[in-house]
This record gives C-alpha cells, sequence and structure tokens, in this order.
C-alpha cells in the first residue's frame, strides 16, 4: 500500500512540475519557436498580426487573431492563408525539450490562396523548394517524414481561391472542414461542407498514406459527395494534381437540383434524359483536363445504356461517345407538329413562332454514335437503328445508318447549323415508310396511307419552326404501291359529284417535286386507281399549311380507251380542305369543239359568199375588214373613172 501511495505522488508530483513548466513559457516564445521551426523546415513564414496568448484547454497550445501564412515563391506575394483567429496545438512532451510540434491547428474564417504551377505542384505542398539554396528538383526520399504534419485540422466559415495553371480561378465561401491524421504515415480522414451555391454540399473522404499524397505521389482514396438529390462516390486511387483512376458512381433522385447545388446552375432536363438517374463508370483523369470512361452504365429515367465515353476540358469541351441501349423512351421532348397551333405565339392552325433556342449547339463538340433496339422521342417512333451524332463549332449532323422509322427505314442525314443564324436541313432516302406516319408526324398531315420509297432534300432558315417551314427548298420524288386517300371518295365524287368523306383506293401513286418559300410544288402525279387514272398538280403549302391542288381522273371508256375525265380542285388548309368537282374545266374541250366547229362553218361560208379561200390561222375579222376595205376601194375607182 505505501508503495502505490509513493508511486502516485511520484506521478503527482511530476505533473505538477510539467504543467509549471508549461505555464512558465510565454505564449510568444511557443509562437515564435514554432514559426521559426515552420520557416527552418519548409521556407514559409508564419506572422502573428495580434496578441499571442497561452491556452490549456481544449488544446494545449497558442491562440492569436489574425495570422498569415506565406506564399510558395512562385505563387505570388499574397500569403497562401489568412485567418481572422487561430488556435495551435503543441505537443507538450516536445515542448519540454525546446523542440515545437504542432499536433492541431484551428482556424475561424480563413481565406486559402491555392494554386498550381506547371508540373502540377501545389503551393500547399510545404518543403524547402523554392527557398535559398534549396533544391527546387528535390524530391523527398523514401520513408522520409514531411516537414509539417498536424494530427488535427479545423477550418470554420473559409473561403477558397483556386488557381489551377493556365485554368480559370474558381472561387468558393463558407467551407467548413475536419480532417484527422492521427499517425503521420498512415490514413486521413476528412469532412467537409462546402456551399457553392445557397444549400450545403457534404464531402467525406479517405486518402491512404496521406504524407505520400500532399508530396505528390498517388495514394488510395474514397469518397463520397452529398447534397440535396443526389451522391457522388470514387473509389480508386489519387493524387493531389488531381490526377486519378477509379470507379465513380452516381446515384441521383433530382438531377437537377443536384447539379444547382454544385453550382452548376438551373438545368431542364426532360423525362427520359435523367431526372433520376444511376451512373457508374470506370474513369481515369488527367491532369491536362481529359476524362475517359470505360465500362460505362447509364440508368435514366428507366433508359438504360451501356458503352464508353471521353471527354476533354477545354473552352468548348469536346465528347466522344459510343452507347449502345434497348427500349428508349422520352416523353418529355415535345414534337413541333403536336405543339403547332397551340401555346404562346403560334396562330391557329398554324407552325409554333416562338424563338429556338439554338445556344446548345455551341457547348461542345464531338462525336457520339448510338444504337439501341427502339426508340419514343418527340412524336417519332424509331426501330432498330444506329444514329451517329456529329457536333462541331455550332453544326450539329445526325447520320442514319440506317434508322428504322414510319415502319420502314431511311438513311442520309439532317442538319442543324447554328454558326450564323438557324438553319435545317437535311438529304435522305427511304424505303418502305408508312406515308400516314411519314406525313401525319413530320408535317402534319395524315390523309395519305400507303408504303412508299423515294428521296427527299431540303433546306429551311429561321429562329422558329414558322420561319423556317415558311422558307423551306428542296426536292424529291416518291413511288407509292396500294393504298389510299381519306377525306373524299374519287369514284363517288365521279358519278355524283359529290366525294367529301370516305376514302380512294388506288393500286400505285408516283411523282417528283420542288420546294421553294415554303411549297411544295408537284406536276407529274400519277395515280393508278380501279377503273380510272388520276394525274395531278398543283402545291402544297408546307409553311401556310394549305393546298391548292388539281387532280384529273379519267374513267376508262366501254373500249377500253379513255373515257370521261373531271378535274377535281383540293383547296383550302390541311385541317377542312375543300374537295369539289372542277364541272368548268371538265366542260371545257367540249366548249372548245364546238367553238371550233362554228368557227369552221362561219369560215366556210365566208369563203363561199367572198369567192376566196380563208385559211384556218387567218382572224374572220379581219378577213371582212379587209373585204370591205377592197370593195369600197374598188368603187371609187370606177366612180372616179365615170363608169
Amino acid at each position: 500500500m505505501r508503495l502505490i501511495i509513493r508511486v502516485l505522488s511520484a506521478i503527482l508530483l511530476t505533473l505538477a512540475v510539467l504543467i509549471g513548466l508549461v505555464f512558465m513559457l510565454p505564449g510568444e516564445k511557443i509562437a515564435a519557436l514554432a514559426a521559426q521551426q515552420l520557416e527552418a523546415q519548409t521556407g514559409r513564414k508564419l506572422e502573428f498580426q495580434g496578441e499571442v496568448g497561452f491556452s490549456l484547454w481544449p488544446v494545449l497550445g497558442v491562440r492569436t487573431e489574425g495570422v498569415t501564412l506565406s506564399n510558395a515563391d512562385w505563387a505570388g506575394p499574397e500569403p497562401m492563408l489568412r485567418a481572422a483567429r487561430m488556435s495551435i496545438g503543441i505537443a507538450p512532451a516536445d515542448l519540454l525539450r525546446g523542440k515545437v510540434r504542432v499536433t492541431e491547428v484551428t482556424a475561424l474564417l480563413p481565406h486559402l490562396n491555392l494554386s498550381t504551377r506547371a508540373d502540377g505542384t501545389g503551393n500547399w505542398v510545404m518543403s524547402r523548394e523554392g527557398t535559398p539554396g534549396a533544391d527546387a528538383d528535390a524530391t523527398p526520399q523514401e520513408g522520409s517524414d514531411l516537414a509539417v504534419q498536424i494530427e488535427k485540422l479545423t477550418l470554420t466559415g473559409a473561403s477558397l481561391r483556386y488557381a489551377p495553371h493556365g485554368g480559370t480561378p474558381v472561387e468558393m465561401k463558407a467551407i467548413d472542414l475536419a480532417l484527422s491524421w492521427p499517425d503521420p504515415g498512415g490514413t486521413v480522414d476528412m469532412e467537409m461542407t462546402l456551399r457553392p451555391v445557397e444549400a450545403p454540399v457534404q464531402v467525406k473522404a479517405e486518402i491512404g498514406t496521406f504524407s505520400e499524397f500532399l508530396t505528390g505521389r498517388v495514394s488510395s482514396v474514397g469518397g463520397t459527395v452529398s447534397g440535396p438529390g443526389g451522391v457522388l462516390m470514387f473509389d480508386g486511387r489519387a493524387g493531389i494534381d488531381g490526377a486519378g483512376s477509379g470507379r465513380v458512381t452516381l446515384k441521383t433522385t433530382d438531377s437537377a437540383g443536384f447539379i444547382a447545388a454544385l453550382g452548376g446552375g438551373e438545368v431542364s432536363l426532360p423525362k427520359g434524359l435523367g431526372q433520376a438517374a444511376v451512373v457508374g463508370a470506370d474513369a481515369t483523369y488527367t491532369p491536362d483536363g481529359r476524362l475517359a470512361l470505360r465500362d460505362l452504365s447509364l440508368d435514366l429515367d428507366g433508359n438504360t445504356l451501356q458503352g464508353a465515353a471521353d471527354l476533354v476540358m477545354a473552352d468548348v469541351p469536346e465528347v466522344t461517345a459510343q452507347l449502345s441501349a434497348g427500349a428508349l423512351s422520352f416523353p418529355g421532348l415535345d414534337s413541333p407538329v403536336e405543339s403547332s397551333g397551340s401555346g404562346a405565339g403560334s396562330a391557329p392552325d398554324g407552325w409554333p413562332k416562338e424563338q429556338i433556342d439554338a445556344s446548345a449547339l455551341s457547348a461542345f463538340n464531338g462525336t457520339a454514335v448510338l444504337t439501341f433496339q427502339s426508340l419514343s422521342a418527340a412524336g417519332y417512333n424509331l426501330g432498330e437503328s444506329k444514329l451517329t451524332f456529329t457536333l462541331d463549332r455550332a453544326r450539329a449532323v445526325l447520320k442514319a445508318q440506317p434508322a428504322t422509322m414510319f415502319g420502314g427505314q431511311v438513311t442520309g442525314q439532317v442538319v442543324a447549323n447554328n454558326r450564323n443564324g438557324l438553319s435545317v436541313g437535311g438529304k435522305l432516302s427511304f424505303n418502305d415508310i408508312q406515308l400516314e406516319q411519314a406525313l401525319g408526324q413530320t408535317a402534319g398531315y395524315d390523309r395519305l396511307h400507303g408504303a412508299a420509297l423515294g428521296e427527299i432534300e431540303y433546306l429551311g432558315v429561321g429562329n422558329s419552326v414558322d420561319a423556317i417551314m415558311r422558307s423551306l427548298s428542296g426536292k424529291g420524288w416518291l413511288e407509292a404501291g396500294k393504298g389510299f386517300f381519306t377525306g373524299f371518295d374519287l369514284e363517288d365524287l365521279m358519278r355524283s359529284g359529290s366525294g367529301n368523306g370516305g376514302s380512294t383506293v388506288f393500286e400505285q401513286l408516283t411523282g417528283s417535286y420542288t420546294i421553294a418559300n415554303g411549297n411544295l410544288q408537284n406536276n407529274d402525279l400519277l395515280v393508278i386507281i380501279k377503273g380510272l387514272r388520276a394525274e395531278g398538280a398543283g402545291r402544297i403549302g408546307l409553311g401556310a399549311r394549305d393546298l391548292d391542288y388539281r387532280f384529273t381522273p379519267t374513267l376508262q371508256g366501254a373500249d377500253g380507251g379513255a373515257g370521261l375525265s373531271i378535274p377535281v380542285a383540293i383547296t383550302g388548309p390541311w385541317s377542312a380542305p375543300k374537295i369539289r368537282p372542277d364541272l368548268k374545266s371538265a366542260l371545257q374541250p367540249q366548249i372548245d369543239e364546238i367553238e371550233q366547229e362554228a368557227k369552221d362553218r362561219v369560215r366556210e361560208k365566208l369563203s363561199e359568199e367572198l369567192e376566196t379561200e380563208i385559211a384556218p390561222e387567218q382572224d374572220l375579222n379581219e378577213v371582212i375588214k379587209d373585204r370591205i376595205e377592197q370593195e369600197a376601194k374598188d368603187q371609187l375607182l370606177r366612180l372616179l373613172q365615170g363608169n
């Protein structure tokens, strides 16, 4: 028992002496020792602007109002660190031996001025490089200790400015950071709160062999970024210069909210393009701004895709991707045809007049190849297809190689160019497409049914759908097998003169056309119908959405020859065209024949009366006038001669 009491007494006496020795050291002295040792080890100057006091709780060390830490020589004159208040924890055992070992730093309202130089080295790397007599190219020796090692770092209300070499500086405010590094050769645990905008974003990370990481070596890194609407995770290896590789996973329930919380601004994502998303990829990033994604998988609102992608960060990012998918659906995309006639700025039965924002065509450059089993978007339904999308300096080209759509196949390309105002164009060939689908989904006209093949080439200019449709130019042709028109019964029209309603079945349809100023002109339409043959010519207003067209069906005669022809006029808007027989045109040949017969009889009678031959090309009025003038001359001559 006495032995125990003596041991306890010795311990208490020793502690009392140690505490007394600590209190005998003034705060200024401890701060000066820390600053001297830091400068000797790193070449950085630690300066205290306010009064330095000694603290025992919660940390043994010093606290001061106002402190700065100088920058690396190559990073400029601005301090790397400023803080309104700072507490520095000191290891008591080292302090008793006349040494200062910093174990903990707590800073209030600090400002970090971070940057990198051309070789990727950050100004936060603490070493003697850049100081007089130091070897700037020297690298830490294997197993050597860092110049500075802090067991715990706490920043509250921090602001940060990060200027990568040759890049655009990034600034953030209201950052809270807690870093725990108990083992100098071990792992760091870090928790950080960022506020790129109002909503806080939480970052949790674990960095293995942190001492090597700080000196530029690659270390194991695991991290999670969580914010309103989503979580981003990384598990792999990375260096302090930003280079890294590993598995990246993104899960969002509100992608737009998560992007906004990260400072990406307001975005609008239609349904099917990732309002909620799950993304995974093996990622490799290099400090020159190149990101490679392999084994890429995406689930965007139920649309699943797999493939690979590469991204080069530049003033205008460059993207290369190759993706494959099964069934894709994008119900959030509107069709220009479906939206026509509704919404602000559009007239009844007209195309939308709202201005088209084509600025997205300048957002990036690149090429993407997409193959899928089916796709439904903006009123269009495609089957198994391969599409290649290329974007180069605000000019987008979509190639179908081929695309299965409108019940058939389409090959060729469509172009949207916003380099000098918006223009759209294309050159497509198609085979076995269903006309009611093709014309209905692209032009809002679904009265013609049948399978067709052909070609189309077009160009339109304008900043609205209405302006583009009214400026269209181009050409094309088509051929169709058996099909039918809806809205009129041509056979009934020929028999009774009333054919509105019903349908007209045809055996064959062929024609070519030109397009100018939004009007499609056709002059050689041929429709073979059972019992008759119909030819057509006229104008289809693609811009005005109206018709001025004329069919001329000819009934087959009893002897197999041509019979009665009654032209049919189709005029008015697409939504309610007027269809009526043109009886005047139908009777015009008979009228012309009667008039000609009458003229022939008059000519014959005049020839007899005037005793002179009158040619068919001679005008009868002129012949009579000439004869009267001649008769008058003859009578006058006889009078003058006295006869």
